[in-house]
Protein backbone atom coordinates (compact mmCIF):
# COMPACT_ATOMS: atom_id res chain seq x y z
CA UNK A 1 0.00 0.00 0.00
CA UNK A 2 2.86 2.35 0.83
CA UNK A 3 4.47 1.60 -2.51
CA UNK A 4 1.25 2.55 -4.29
CA UNK A 5 1.02 5.83 -2.35
CA UNK A 6 4.64 6.65 -3.06
CA UNK A 7 4.17 6.02 -6.74
CA UNK A 8 1.02 8.16 -6.85
CA UNK A 9 2.62 11.17 -5.18
CA UNK A 10 5.78 10.80 -7.26
CA UNK A 11 3.65 11.01 -10.39
CA UNK A 12 1.79 14.00 -8.92
CA UNK A 13 5.02 15.86 -8.16
CA UNK A 14 6.45 15.09 -11.58
CA UNK A 15 3.29 16.35 -13.27
CA UNK A 16 3.70 19.78 -11.67
CA UNK A 17 6.92 20.35 -13.58
CA UNK A 18 6.22 18.39 -16.74
CA UNK A 19 2.76 19.81 -17.46
CA UNK A 20 2.75 23.24 -15.83
CA UNK A 21 3.72 25.14 -18.98
CA UNK A 22 1.72 23.18 -21.54
CA UNK A 23 -1.19 24.83 -23.31
CA UNK A 24 -3.55 21.91 -22.87
CA UNK A 25 -3.36 21.72 -19.10
CA UNK A 26 -4.49 24.10 -16.34
CA UNK A 27 -2.08 26.89 -15.45
CA UNK A 28 -0.60 27.06 -11.96
CA UNK A 29 -1.30 30.78 -12.04
CA UNK A 30 -0.03 33.53 -9.78
CA UNK A 31 -2.38 33.31 -6.82
CA UNK A 32 -2.78 30.88 -3.90
CA UNK A 33 -6.23 29.96 -5.16
CA UNK A 34 -5.03 29.16 -8.67
CA UNK A 35 -2.33 26.85 -7.28
CA UNK A 36 -4.84 25.12 -5.01
CA UNK A 37 -7.11 24.52 -8.00
CA UNK A 38 -4.18 23.26 -10.08
CA UNK A 39 -2.99 20.77 -7.46
CA UNK A 40 -6.54 19.55 -6.85
CA UNK A 41 -6.93 19.05 -10.59
CA UNK A 42 -3.70 17.06 -10.86
CA UNK A 43 -4.55 14.95 -7.79
CA UNK A 44 -7.93 13.96 -9.23
CA UNK A 45 -6.34 13.44 -12.65
CA UNK A 46 -3.82 10.89 -11.37
CA UNK A 47 -6.45 9.12 -9.26
CA UNK A 48 -8.45 8.75 -12.46
CA UNK A 49 -5.36 7.49 -14.29
CA UNK A 50 -4.75 4.81 -11.65
CA UNK A 51 -8.43 3.77 -11.73
CA UNK A 52 -8.37 3.68 -15.53
CA UNK A 53 -5.21 1.55 -15.64
CA UNK A 54 -6.63 -0.89 -13.07
CA UNK A 55 -10.09 -1.21 -14.67
CA UNK A 56 -8.98 -1.41 -18.29
CA UNK A 57 -6.01 -3.61 -17.34
CA UNK A 58 -8.34 -6.10 -15.63
CA UNK A 59 -10.73 -5.95 -18.57
CA UNK A 60 -8.07 -6.56 -21.25
CA UNK A 61 -6.43 -9.29 -19.13
CA UNK A 62 -9.77 -11.09 -18.78
CA UNK A 63 -10.54 -10.76 -22.49
CA UNK A 64 -7.12 -12.15 -23.45
CA UNK A 65 -6.75 -15.04 -20.98
CA UNK A 66 -10.37 -16.14 -20.88
CA UNK A 67 -11.21 -16.07 -24.56
CA UNK A 68 -13.10 -18.91 -26.22
CA UNK A 69 -10.19 -19.88 -28.49
CA UNK A 70 -8.25 -20.96 -25.41
CA UNK A 71 -11.10 -23.17 -24.28
CA UNK A 72 -12.36 -20.89 -21.54
CA UNK A 73 -15.93 -21.49 -20.46
CA UNK A 74 -18.09 -18.88 -18.81
CA UNK A 75 -19.02 -19.53 -15.21
CA UNK A 76 -22.71 -19.77 -14.46
CA UNK A 77 -23.73 -17.90 -11.34
CA UNK A 78 -26.52 -15.49 -10.47
CA UNK A 79 -24.74 -13.14 -8.07
CA UNK A 80 -21.80 -12.75 -5.75
CA UNK A 81 -22.77 -10.76 -2.66
CA UNK A 82 -19.30 -9.88 -1.42
CA UNK A 83 -18.07 -8.94 -4.87
CA UNK A 84 -21.00 -6.57 -5.36
CA UNK A 85 -20.46 -5.03 -1.92
CA UNK A 86 -16.78 -4.58 -2.67
CA UNK A 87 -17.21 -2.86 -6.01
CA UNK A 88 -19.79 -0.54 -4.43
CA UNK A 89 -17.78 0.38 -1.32
CA UNK A 90 -14.44 0.99 -3.05
CA UNK A 91 -15.76 3.63 -5.53
CA UNK A 92 -17.70 5.29 -2.69
CA UNK A 93 -14.52 5.52 -0.60
CA UNK A 94 -12.60 6.93 -3.58
CA UNK A 95 -15.28 9.58 -4.19
CA UNK A 96 -15.27 10.58 -0.53
CA UNK A 97 -11.47 10.80 -0.58
CA UNK A 98 -11.69 13.08 -3.61
CA UNK A 99 -14.51 15.15 -2.11
CA UNK A 100 -12.54 16.12 1.02
CA UNK A 101 -9.83 18.21 -0.72
CA UNK A 102 -12.35 19.45 -3.32
CA UNK A 103 -14.65 20.76 -0.59
CA UNK A 104 -11.73 22.41 1.19
CA UNK A 105 -10.71 24.24 -2.01
CA UNK A 106 -14.32 25.24 -2.72
CA UNK A 107 -14.74 26.72 0.76
CA UNK A 108 -11.55 28.74 0.42
CA UNK A 109 -12.60 29.88 -3.04
CA UNK A 110 -15.80 31.36 -1.63
CA UNK A 111 -14.27 33.03 1.42
CA UNK A 112 -14.03 36.77 0.62
CA UNK A 113 -13.41 37.80 4.26
CA UNK A 114 -10.75 40.39 5.11
CA UNK A 115 -10.52 41.77 1.59
CA UNK A 116 -8.44 44.96 1.26
CA UNK A 117 -9.74 46.22 -2.09
CA UNK A 118 -13.11 45.78 -3.81
CA UNK A 119 -13.55 46.00 -7.58
CA UNK A 120 -16.97 45.98 -9.22
CA UNK A 121 -16.80 44.33 -12.65
CA UNK A 122 -19.74 44.95 -15.00
CA UNK A 123 -20.06 43.31 -18.40
CA UNK A 124 -21.42 45.30 -21.35
CA UNK A 125 -21.79 44.37 -24.99
CA UNK A 126 -18.84 44.25 -25.63
CA UNK A 127 -16.58 45.74 -23.00
CA UNK A 128 -15.90 45.65 -19.29
CA UNK A 129 -16.53 48.40 -16.76
CA UNK A 130 -14.32 48.52 -13.66
CA UNK A 131 -15.18 50.47 -10.53
CA UNK A 132 -12.80 50.80 -7.58
CA UNK A 133 -15.27 51.19 -4.74
CA UNK A 134 -12.74 52.47 -2.18
CA UNK A 135 -10.86 54.76 -4.56
CA UNK A 136 -13.78 56.28 -6.47
CA UNK A 137 -12.16 55.41 -9.83
CA UNK A 138 -14.22 53.94 -12.66
CA UNK A 139 -13.68 53.41 -16.37
CA UNK A 140 -14.41 51.15 -19.35
CA UNK A 141 -11.93 48.69 -20.82
CA UNK A 142 -12.32 47.86 -24.51
CA UNK A 143 -10.54 46.01 -27.26
CA UNK A 144 -7.78 48.13 -28.81
CA UNK A 145 -6.58 45.89 -31.65
CA UNK A 146 -6.37 48.06 -34.81
CA UNK A 147 -9.01 47.43 -37.48
CA UNK A 148 -6.32 46.95 -40.11
CA UNK A 149 -5.23 43.79 -38.28
CA UNK A 150 -8.80 42.52 -38.06
CA UNK A 151 -9.26 42.97 -41.83
CA UNK A 152 -5.86 41.44 -42.70
CA UNK A 153 -4.46 44.77 -43.89
CA UNK A 154 -1.61 44.69 -41.35
CA UNK A 155 0.43 41.96 -39.61
CA UNK A 156 -1.18 40.52 -36.49
CA UNK A 157 0.35 41.62 -33.19
CA UNK A 158 1.53 39.01 -30.63
CA UNK A 159 -1.60 39.68 -28.55
CA UNK A 160 -4.05 39.97 -31.42
CA UNK A 161 -7.62 40.49 -30.11
CA UNK A 162 -6.27 40.38 -26.55
CA UNK A 163 -5.30 44.05 -26.18
CA UNK A 164 -7.30 46.72 -24.37
CA UNK A 165 -7.03 50.46 -24.02
CA UNK A 166 -7.59 50.58 -20.23
CA UNK A 167 -6.41 47.47 -18.38
CA UNK A 168 -7.50 46.64 -14.85
CA UNK A 169 -4.68 47.74 -12.53
CA UNK A 170 -4.26 45.89 -9.23
CA UNK A 171 -1.69 45.73 -6.41
CA UNK A 172 0.21 42.57 -5.53
CA UNK A 173 0.03 40.88 -2.10
CA UNK A 174 -3.40 42.37 -1.36
CA UNK A 175 -6.63 40.43 -1.03
CA UNK A 176 -8.86 41.78 -3.79
CA UNK A 177 -12.59 41.11 -3.87
CA UNK A 178 -14.48 41.17 -7.18
CA UNK A 179 -18.21 41.88 -7.50
CA UNK A 180 -19.22 40.62 -10.94
CA UNK A 181 -22.47 41.56 -12.70
CA UNK A 182 -23.83 42.57 -16.11
CA UNK A 183 -25.58 45.56 -17.60
CA UNK A 184 -27.25 43.59 -20.42
CA UNK A 185 -26.84 39.96 -21.52
CA UNK A 186 -24.92 37.25 -19.67
CA UNK A 187 -21.12 37.47 -19.69
CA UNK A 188 -18.39 35.63 -17.77
CA UNK A 189 -15.23 37.24 -16.35
CA UNK A 190 -12.42 34.71 -16.74
CA UNK A 191 -8.74 35.17 -15.85
CA UNK A 192 -7.01 31.74 -15.80
CA UNK A 193 -3.93 32.96 -13.88
CA UNK A 194 -6.21 33.88 -10.97
CA UNK A 195 -8.41 30.76 -11.23
CA UNK A 196 -11.41 33.08 -11.52
CA UNK A 197 -14.32 32.44 -13.84
CA UNK A 198 -17.49 34.12 -12.64
CA UNK A 199 -20.75 34.57 -14.53
CA UNK A 200 -21.83 38.18 -15.01
CA UNK A 201 -25.64 38.22 -14.88
CA UNK A 202 -27.83 41.30 -14.83
CA UNK A 203 -29.46 41.90 -11.43
CA UNK A 204 -27.19 39.39 -9.67
CA UNK A 205 -23.85 40.00 -7.93
CA UNK A 206 -21.37 37.10 -7.99
CA UNK A 207 -18.27 37.31 -5.83
CA UNK A 208 -14.68 36.16 -6.27
CA UNK A 209 -11.28 37.06 -4.83
CA UNK A 210 -7.57 36.80 -5.50
CA UNK A 211 -4.17 37.64 -4.07
CA UNK A 212 -1.62 38.22 -6.84
CA UNK A 213 1.86 36.97 -5.97
CA UNK A 214 4.00 38.83 -8.47
CA UNK A 215 3.79 41.87 -10.77
CA UNK A 216 3.01 41.24 -14.40
CA UNK A 217 0.40 41.32 -17.14
CA UNK A 218 -2.32 38.67 -17.03
CA UNK A 219 -4.92 38.12 -19.72
CA UNK A 220 -8.38 36.64 -19.90
CA UNK A 221 -11.61 37.01 -21.83
CA UNK A 222 -15.37 36.74 -21.69
CA UNK A 223 -16.21 33.05 -21.38
CA UNK A 224 -19.92 33.30 -22.14
CA UNK A 225 -21.36 33.60 -25.65
CA UNK A 226 -22.69 37.15 -25.35
CA UNK A 227 -23.42 38.21 -28.94
CA UNK A 228 -21.86 38.85 -32.32
CA UNK A 229 -18.77 40.55 -30.88
CA UNK A 230 -18.16 38.01 -28.12
CA UNK A 231 -14.64 37.40 -29.45
CA UNK A 232 -13.79 41.10 -29.06
CA UNK A 233 -14.17 41.30 -25.27
CA UNK A 234 -10.75 40.60 -23.76
CA UNK A 235 -9.52 41.17 -20.21
CA UNK A 236 -6.08 42.54 -19.35
CA UNK A 237 -4.90 42.88 -15.75
CA UNK A 238 -1.69 44.70 -14.81
CA UNK A 239 -0.37 43.82 -11.35
CA UNK A 240 1.86 46.49 -9.79
CA UNK A 241 3.85 46.76 -6.59
CA UNK A 242 2.10 48.43 -3.69
CA UNK A 243 3.88 51.74 -4.32
CA UNK A 244 3.33 51.48 -8.06
CA UNK A 245 -0.39 50.99 -7.46
CA UNK A 246 -0.55 54.01 -5.13
CA UNK A 247 1.18 56.13 -7.77
CA UNK A 248 -1.30 54.94 -10.40
CA UNK A 249 -4.28 55.80 -8.18
CA UNK A 250 -2.89 59.29 -7.55
CA UNK A 251 -2.36 59.78 -11.27
CA UNK A 252 -5.93 58.73 -12.10
CA UNK A 253 -7.41 61.06 -9.51
CA UNK A 254 -5.27 63.91 -10.78
CA UNK A 255 -6.33 63.30 -14.37
CA UNK A 256 -9.97 63.10 -13.32
CA UNK A 257 -9.69 66.47 -11.57
CA UNK A 258 -8.06 68.10 -14.60
CA UNK A 259 -10.61 66.45 -16.89
CA UNK A 260 -13.45 68.08 -14.95
CA UNK A 261 -12.00 71.47 -15.86
CA UNK A 262 -12.08 70.56 -19.56
CA UNK A 263 -15.89 70.48 -19.44
CA UNK A 264 -16.12 74.26 -18.97
CA UNK A 265 -13.43 75.02 -21.53
CA UNK A 266 -14.46 76.58 -24.84
CA UNK A 267 -13.36 73.98 -27.38
CA UNK A 268 -12.67 74.86 -31.00
CA UNK A 269 -14.06 72.86 -33.89
CA UNK A 270 -10.62 71.45 -34.67
CA UNK A 271 -9.97 70.42 -31.06
CA UNK A 272 -13.29 68.64 -30.78
CA UNK A 273 -12.97 66.99 -34.20
CA UNK A 274 -9.46 65.72 -33.46
CA UNK A 275 -10.53 64.25 -30.13
CA UNK A 276 -13.81 63.03 -31.59
CA UNK A 277 -12.00 61.10 -34.32
CA UNK A 278 -10.11 59.12 -31.68
CA UNK A 279 -13.32 58.39 -29.76
CA UNK A 280 -15.11 57.42 -32.98
CA UNK A 281 -12.36 55.02 -34.09
CA UNK A 282 -12.33 53.50 -30.63
CA UNK A 283 -16.05 53.24 -29.95
CA UNK A 284 -18.11 53.64 -33.11
CA UNK A 285 -16.08 52.52 -36.14
CA UNK A 286 -16.75 48.80 -35.71
CA UNK A 287 -20.43 49.33 -36.57
CA UNK A 288 -20.50 52.59 -38.52
CA UNK A 289 -17.16 51.78 -40.23
CA UNK A 290 -14.18 54.15 -40.46
CA UNK A 291 -15.73 55.64 -43.61
CA UNK A 292 -19.06 56.40 -41.91
CA UNK A 293 -20.88 54.20 -44.44
CA UNK A 294 -22.09 51.74 -41.80
CA UNK A 295 -23.49 48.29 -42.61
CA UNK A 296 -27.18 48.92 -43.45
CA UNK A 297 -29.79 48.09 -42.40
CA UNK A 298 -28.49 47.00 -38.98
CA UNK A 299 -25.88 49.76 -38.70
CA UNK A 300 -27.02 52.75 -40.81
CA UNK A 301 -24.56 55.09 -42.46
CA UNK A 302 -23.65 58.37 -40.78
CA UNK A 303 -22.39 59.93 -43.99
CA UNK A 304 -25.13 62.25 -45.18
CA UNK A 305 -27.62 60.86 -42.62
CA UNK A 306 -30.48 62.87 -41.18
CA UNK A 307 -29.08 62.38 -37.69
CA UNK A 308 -25.57 63.64 -38.49
CA UNK A 309 -26.67 66.53 -40.72
CA UNK A 310 -29.99 67.46 -39.10
CA UNK A 311 -30.78 69.27 -35.83
CA UNK A 312 -27.97 68.88 -33.30
CA UNK A 313 -30.47 68.07 -30.56
CA UNK A 314 -31.59 64.90 -32.36
CA UNK A 315 -27.98 63.83 -32.69
CA UNK A 316 -27.26 64.46 -29.01
CA UNK A 317 -30.44 62.63 -28.00
CA UNK A 318 -29.62 59.39 -29.80
CA UNK A 319 -25.99 59.29 -28.65
CA UNK A 320 -26.96 60.22 -25.09
CA UNK A 321 -30.00 57.96 -24.66
CA UNK A 322 -29.71 55.42 -27.48
CA UNK A 323 -32.69 54.16 -29.45
CA UNK A 324 -35.04 51.49 -28.13
CA UNK A 325 -35.52 48.48 -30.35
CA UNK A 326 -32.20 48.91 -32.19
CA UNK A 327 -28.58 48.08 -31.50
CA UNK A 328 -27.90 51.73 -30.64
CA UNK A 329 -26.80 51.89 -27.02
CA UNK A 330 -27.15 54.82 -24.63
CA UNK A 331 -23.73 56.36 -24.01
CA UNK A 332 -24.59 58.89 -21.31
CA UNK A 333 -23.14 56.63 -18.62
CA UNK A 334 -20.39 55.20 -20.79
CA UNK A 335 -18.62 58.28 -22.13
CA UNK A 336 -17.60 61.54 -20.48
CA UNK A 337 -19.15 64.89 -21.38
CA UNK A 338 -16.04 65.82 -23.37
CA UNK A 339 -16.04 62.53 -25.31
CA UNK A 340 -19.75 62.75 -26.16
CA UNK A 341 -19.42 66.35 -27.37
CA UNK A 342 -16.28 65.48 -29.34
CA UNK A 343 -17.65 62.42 -31.13
CA UNK A 344 -20.90 64.20 -32.06
CA UNK A 345 -18.93 67.16 -33.42
CA UNK A 346 -16.69 64.81 -35.39
CA UNK A 347 -19.63 62.92 -36.92
CA UNK A 348 -21.29 66.19 -37.94
CA UNK A 349 -18.16 67.39 -39.74
CA UNK A 350 -16.54 64.18 -41.06
CA UNK A 351 -17.37 61.97 -44.06
CA UNK A 352 -18.23 65.06 -46.10
CA UNK A 353 -21.06 66.11 -43.75
CA UNK A 354 -19.36 69.48 -43.06
CA UNK A 355 -22.23 71.03 -41.09
CA UNK A 356 -19.83 73.46 -39.38
CA UNK A 357 -21.67 72.99 -36.07
CA UNK A 358 -20.16 71.79 -32.84
CA UNK A 359 -21.42 70.74 -29.44
CA UNK A 360 -19.58 71.96 -26.35
CA UNK A 361 -18.92 69.61 -23.37
CA UNK A 362 -20.59 72.18 -21.09
CA UNK A 363 -23.82 71.67 -23.03
CA UNK A 364 -23.66 67.88 -22.53
CA UNK A 365 -23.04 68.46 -18.82
CA UNK A 366 -26.08 70.72 -18.64
CA UNK A 367 -28.19 67.99 -20.25
CA UNK A 368 -26.82 65.47 -17.78
CA UNK A 369 -27.69 67.85 -14.93
CA UNK A 370 -31.36 67.70 -15.88
CA UNK A 371 -31.85 70.63 -18.23
CA UNK A 372 -34.02 70.20 -21.29
CA UNK A 373 -32.37 69.78 -24.67
CA UNK A 374 -33.28 73.35 -25.61
CA UNK A 375 -31.84 74.76 -22.38
CA UNK A 376 -28.72 72.59 -22.55
CA UNK A 377 -27.77 73.59 -26.08
CA UNK A 378 -28.14 77.26 -25.11
CA UNK A 379 -25.53 76.93 -22.32
CA UNK A 380 -22.29 78.86 -22.79
CA UNK A 381 -19.06 77.42 -21.29
CA UNK A 382 -17.91 79.39 -18.26
CA UNK A 383 -14.32 79.33 -19.49
CA UNK A 384 -15.20 81.18 -22.69
CA UNK A 385 -13.10 84.31 -22.08
CA UNK A 386 -9.98 82.45 -20.96
CA UNK A 387 -10.12 79.97 -23.83
CA UNK A 388 -11.08 82.37 -26.55
CA UNK A 389 -7.44 83.17 -27.25
CA UNK A 390 -7.13 79.96 -29.25
CA UNK A 391 -6.08 79.98 -32.87
CA UNK A 392 -9.52 79.12 -34.12
CA UNK A 393 -12.84 80.72 -33.31
CA UNK A 394 -15.50 78.24 -32.17
CA UNK A 395 -18.47 77.78 -34.41
CA UNK A 396 -21.82 79.05 -33.28
CA UNK A 397 -23.94 77.00 -30.94
CA UNK A 398 -25.95 74.36 -32.82
CA UNK A 399 -29.51 75.32 -33.70
CA UNK A 400 -32.03 74.69 -30.99
CA UNK A 401 -34.01 71.57 -31.85
CA UNK A 402 -37.61 70.74 -31.27
CA UNK A 403 -38.52 67.59 -29.42
CA UNK A 404 -35.97 65.08 -30.69
CA UNK A 405 -37.17 62.33 -33.01
CA UNK A 406 -34.25 59.93 -33.22
CA UNK A 407 -33.55 58.30 -36.55
CA UNK A 408 -31.91 54.90 -36.75
CA UNK A 409 -28.21 55.39 -36.20
CA UNK A 410 -26.05 52.38 -35.79
CA UNK A 411 -25.03 50.94 -32.50
CA UNK A 412 -21.36 51.60 -31.95
CA UNK A 413 -19.62 48.37 -31.08
CA UNK A 414 -17.38 49.05 -28.16
CA UNK A 415 -13.88 48.09 -29.10
CA UNK A 416 -12.15 50.54 -26.82
CA UNK A 417 -12.96 53.12 -24.20
CA UNK A 418 -11.68 56.47 -23.00
CA UNK A 419 -8.82 56.66 -20.58
CA UNK A 420 -9.61 56.26 -16.87
CA UNK A 421 -9.53 60.04 -16.51
CA UNK A 422 -12.47 60.19 -18.89
CA UNK A 423 -14.33 57.58 -16.95
CA UNK A 424 -18.09 57.43 -17.17
CA UNK A 425 -20.06 59.66 -14.89
CA UNK A 426 -21.59 58.26 -11.72
CA UNK A 427 -24.89 56.49 -12.05
CA UNK A 428 -26.69 59.09 -9.99
CA UNK A 429 -27.20 62.12 -12.16
CA UNK A 430 -26.78 65.55 -10.55
CA UNK A 431 -30.00 67.19 -9.55
CA UNK A 432 -31.49 70.03 -11.56
CA UNK A 433 -30.45 73.57 -10.74
CA UNK A 434 -33.94 74.50 -9.63
CA UNK A 435 -34.71 74.53 -5.92
CA UNK A 436 -35.45 71.00 -4.75
CA UNK A 437 -38.93 70.06 -3.70
CA UNK A 438 -39.29 67.87 -0.60
CA UNK A 439 -40.30 64.27 -1.26
CA UNK A 440 -43.48 64.74 0.69
CA UNK A 441 -44.65 67.68 -1.39
CA UNK A 442 -44.60 66.98 -5.15
CA UNK A 443 -44.50 69.93 -7.49
CA UNK A 444 -47.65 70.46 -9.55
CA UNK A 445 -46.86 70.58 -13.24
CA UNK A 446 -49.66 73.06 -13.85
CA UNK A 447 -47.27 75.80 -12.77
CA UNK A 448 -44.64 74.63 -15.25
CA UNK A 449 -46.23 73.00 -18.32
CA UNK A 450 -43.00 73.28 -20.30
CA UNK A 451 -41.09 71.46 -17.56
CA UNK A 452 -43.64 68.64 -17.42
CA UNK A 453 -43.43 68.17 -21.17
CA UNK A 454 -39.65 67.95 -21.05
CA UNK A 455 -39.65 65.51 -18.16
CA UNK A 456 -42.31 63.39 -19.86
CA UNK A 457 -40.14 63.11 -22.97
CA UNK A 458 -37.19 61.88 -20.93
CA UNK A 459 -39.36 59.65 -18.76
CA UNK A 460 -40.88 57.96 -21.79
CA UNK A 461 -37.39 57.01 -22.97
CA UNK A 462 -36.60 55.43 -19.60
CA UNK A 463 -39.97 53.65 -19.51
CA UNK A 464 -39.52 52.19 -23.00
CA UNK A 465 -36.09 50.86 -22.08
CA UNK A 466 -36.78 49.58 -18.59
CA UNK A 467 -40.46 49.02 -17.87
CA UNK A 468 -42.32 48.39 -21.10
CA UNK A 469 -41.58 44.65 -21.32
CA UNK A 470 -43.70 44.01 -18.22
CA UNK A 471 -46.14 46.94 -18.02
CA UNK A 472 -46.65 47.25 -21.82
CA UNK A 473 -46.58 50.46 -23.92
CA UNK A 474 -50.20 51.17 -23.03
CA UNK A 475 -49.62 50.85 -19.27
CA UNK A 476 -52.15 47.98 -19.17
CA UNK A 477 -49.59 45.46 -17.88
CA UNK A 478 -50.21 41.71 -17.90
CA UNK A 479 -52.22 41.08 -14.70
CA UNK A 480 -51.86 39.51 -12.24
CA UNK A 481 -48.07 39.08 -12.62
CA UNK A 482 -47.47 42.55 -14.07
CA UNK A 483 -50.22 44.90 -12.80
CA UNK A 484 -51.55 47.77 -14.91
CA UNK A 485 -50.16 51.25 -14.25
CA UNK A 486 -53.05 53.01 -15.93
CA UNK A 487 -55.31 54.24 -13.15
CA UNK A 488 -53.50 52.16 -10.50
CA UNK A 489 -53.43 53.17 -6.82
CA UNK A 490 -49.61 53.29 -6.83
CA UNK A 491 -49.39 55.66 -9.79
CA UNK A 492 -52.29 57.93 -8.89
CA UNK A 493 -51.83 57.80 -5.10
CA UNK A 494 -49.19 59.39 -2.83
CA UNK A 495 -45.82 59.99 -4.44
CA UNK A 496 -44.06 58.41 -1.46
CA UNK A 497 -45.60 55.00 -2.23
CA UNK A 498 -44.65 55.27 -5.90
CA UNK A 499 -41.08 56.25 -5.01
CA UNK A 500 -40.78 53.42 -2.51
CA UNK A 501 -41.82 50.64 -4.89
CA UNK A 502 -39.61 51.89 -7.72
CA UNK A 503 -36.60 52.34 -5.45
CA UNK A 504 -36.94 49.17 -3.39
CA UNK A 505 -39.18 46.87 -5.42
CA UNK A 506 -41.77 44.63 -3.83
CA UNK A 507 -40.65 41.34 -2.22
CA UNK A 508 -42.51 38.28 -3.43
CA UNK A 509 -43.38 39.84 -6.79
CA UNK A 510 -41.62 40.42 -10.11
CA UNK A 511 -41.06 44.10 -9.21
CA UNK A 512 -37.31 44.66 -8.94
CA UNK A 513 -35.62 47.46 -6.94
CA UNK A 514 -34.22 50.14 -9.25
CA UNK A 515 -32.31 52.23 -6.70
CA UNK A 516 -29.01 50.81 -7.97
CA UNK A 517 -30.04 50.28 -11.59
CA UNK A 518 -31.18 53.80 -12.51
CA UNK A 519 -29.80 57.17 -11.48
CA UNK A 520 -31.85 59.72 -9.53
CA UNK A 521 -32.83 61.72 -12.61
CA UNK A 522 -34.02 58.67 -14.56
CA UNK A 523 -36.10 57.48 -11.61
CA UNK A 524 -37.66 60.93 -11.22
CA UNK A 525 -38.40 61.12 -14.96
CA UNK A 526 -39.98 57.67 -15.27
CA UNK A 527 -42.17 58.19 -12.18
CA UNK A 528 -43.32 61.54 -13.58
CA UNK A 529 -44.08 59.86 -16.89
CA UNK A 530 -46.09 57.06 -15.28
CA UNK A 531 -48.07 59.55 -13.17
CA UNK A 532 -49.08 61.59 -16.21
CA UNK A 533 -49.34 59.09 -19.07
CA UNK A 534 -52.35 56.95 -20.11
CA UNK A 535 -54.83 59.56 -18.82
CA UNK A 536 -53.47 59.35 -15.27
CA UNK A 537 -52.84 63.12 -15.51
CA UNK A 538 -51.93 63.70 -11.86
CA UNK A 539 -50.08 66.88 -12.86
CA UNK A 540 -47.20 65.97 -10.56
CA UNK A 541 -43.53 66.39 -11.47
CA UNK A 542 -41.06 64.37 -9.38
CA UNK A 543 -37.53 65.77 -9.13
CA UNK A 544 -34.17 64.07 -8.73
CA UNK A 545 -33.83 65.82 -5.37
CA UNK A 546 -36.95 64.06 -4.12
CA UNK A 547 -35.50 60.72 -5.20
CA UNK A 548 -32.23 61.51 -3.44
CA UNK A 549 -34.11 62.50 -0.27
CA UNK A 550 -36.16 59.29 -0.37
CA UNK A 551 -32.96 57.24 -0.65
CA UNK A 552 -31.38 59.07 2.30
CA UNK A 553 -34.45 58.57 4.46
CA UNK A 554 -34.41 54.86 3.69
CA UNK A 555 -30.71 54.65 4.51
CA UNK A 556 -31.14 56.27 7.94
CA UNK A 557 -30.78 53.70 10.76
CA UNK A 558 -33.87 53.18 12.89
CA UNK A 559 -33.55 54.70 16.34
CA UNK A 560 -34.76 52.78 19.36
Amino acid sequence: MRNVQSTLFTLLAASSTAYAETTWNLTQGVSPMSRDVYHLHMTVFWICVVIGVFVFGAMFYSMFHHRKSRGAKASKFHSHTWLEITWTIIPAVILIAMAVPATSVLLRMNNEDKSELTIKVTGYQWKWHYEYLEEGIKYFSNLSTPYDQMHNKAPKSPHYLREVDNPLVLPVHKKIRFLVTSNDVNHAWWVPDFAIKKDAIGGIINEAWTVIDKPGIYRGQCAELCGVNHAFMPIVVIALSEQGYKDWVAQQKGEAASGAGDVNKVWTLKELSDKGEKVYNTICAACHQPTGLGMPPTFPALKGSKIATGPAGDHVEIVFNGKTGTAMQAFKNQLSDVDIAAVITYERNAFGNNTGTLVQPAQIKALRDGKSMTEALAVKPSGEVAAAAGSETPKSTPPTPSTPTPAPAAAPTTTAAPTPAAAPTPAAAPTPAAAPTPAAAPTPAAAATEDLKTVMTRGEQVYLKTCVACHQPTGQGMPPTFPALKGSKIVTGPVEGHLNIVLHGKPGTAMLPFAEQLNDQDIADVITYERNAWDNNTGIVVTAEQVKTAKQQTAQPTKN
